[in-house]
């Protein structure tokens, strides 16, 4: 398959920003909205913005794998492309391992890093992970360029991890257990990884998390490399997107009896799902914004896909919320029973302000 390089998508950048506006505040709107009101279409929004407490899927599930399907699908744009240019393997491997390193640190930063209480101190995290899968994915990726290769890359990933589930067996819980505490990926979390663990006997972000997370990230290379082939008309483009997708969340839900969707432990189930709704929700995003070029709305979720680890990071030093409050409880005050739902308003317009402060100054925070 033939790559050429080409400019860089709206249509990544806005999904990118679509999926960080239900962490910075949209889904605490949606679940303020519900209670606040007997509206039965939001109180069905408001039931999907929590995650599955163990086996299952919300809404809420697909943020983190959607995040890592974006990354994934930028690989070919943001390396690819370098050794197209000449640039050899081996010159990007900084590159990669800087950018883990540094979200390894800030992941750590965010859940608390500076208070120096090492004894109670998670170093499992978001960042950590999106870090460490992301580098999986993209040595994989420019050492293994070709499409069919990284396919069967992803499948190999998907059934081994499945195997380690299912079949390898845990001390004192024996094989295929996957409940919190006979899971092997609790077991090997406890016994390798450092600090306080997220579930107490296991952590969504742990060893085996990461590692079968570089699957899904690796779907999103996938979708990049056919993102940038002239091989593919744009609607063929969708086409494909749509289908895969279907298959996907097809073979998950045929596969969920023997092997259920568990996000806290990452089953190849849930990548199969999550991958699936991820090519579909490109496939929507590329047809709507880089073919039919209806970019205008785009604007308000780009500005917050531009700076995606700024404003997550912002939302753990900066109270938004109080300076929402001292804007706007004025005014959300005169909406009685709606004064909540006026506030977290309040919060999304504050954080947003935030960022295209950054965006028009040409702050782009990197990692």
């Amino acid at each position: 398959m033939n790559d050429t390089s080409k400019p860089r998508l709206l249509a990544l950048d806005t999904l990118r920003g679509f999926d960080m506006f239900w962490i910075i505040g949209g889904d605490l709107f949606f679940k303020v909205l519900g209670k606040e009101t007997n509206w039965v279409w939001a109180d069905l929004f408001a039931r999907q913005m929590d995650h599955a407490e163990w086996e299952g899927f919300y809404a809420y599930d697909l943020i983190f794998p959607l995040f890592m399907f974006i990354s994934g699908v930028a690989i070919p744009y943001a390396l690819f492309s370098q050794l197209e240019k000449g640039k050899t393997t081996k010159e990007l491997y900084p590159k990669i391992l800087k950018r883990a390193f540094i979200l390894i640190v800030l992941g750590i930063i965010y859940n608390g890093g500076l208070s120096f209480q090492f004894d109670t101190l998670r170093i499992a995290s978001v960042l950590g992970q999106i870090g460490i899968a992301y580098a999986i994915a993209a040595f994989i990726g420019i050492h293994f360029k070709n499409f069919k290769t990284l396919l069967f890359w992803v499948i190999g990933i998907l059934v081994g991890y499945a195997v380690l589930q299912l079949v390898v067996p845990v001390p004192n819980f024996g094989a295929g257990n996957l409940t919190p505490d006979g899971s092997i990926n609790s077991y090997l979390d406890q016994l390798l990884l450092p600090g306080k663990l997220y579930g107490t006997v296991f952590d969504p972000e742990g060893i085996l998390c990461i590692i079968s997370a570089s699957a899904i990230t690796l779907m999103g290379t996938l979708a990049g490399i056919i993102l940038r082939s002239h091989f593919f008309s744009p609607y063929k483009k969708v086409q494909l997107f749509i289908i895969t997708g279907i298959v996907l969340i097809g073979l998950a839900l045929l596969l969920e009896n023997v092997y259920p969707i568990i996000k806290s432990i990452w089953t190849s189930t849930f990548n199969l799902l999550t991958g699936g709704i991820s090519f579909i929700l490109l496939a929507l995003f590329y047809l709507v914004i880089d073919v039919w070029k209806y970019q205008k709305w785009t604007f308000i979720f780009r500005v917050i896909g531009l700076n995606a680890i700024a404003i997550y990071m912002a939302v753990a030093m900066i109270h938004f919320q109080a300076t929402s409050t001292f804007i706007f409880e004025g005014i959300a005050s005169l909406f009685g029973n709606f004064k909540p739902i006026i506030l977290i308003l309040g919060l999304l317009i504050v954080e947003w302000l935030f960022l295209y402060f950054l965006y028009k100054k040409k702050i782009f925070i990197k990692v």
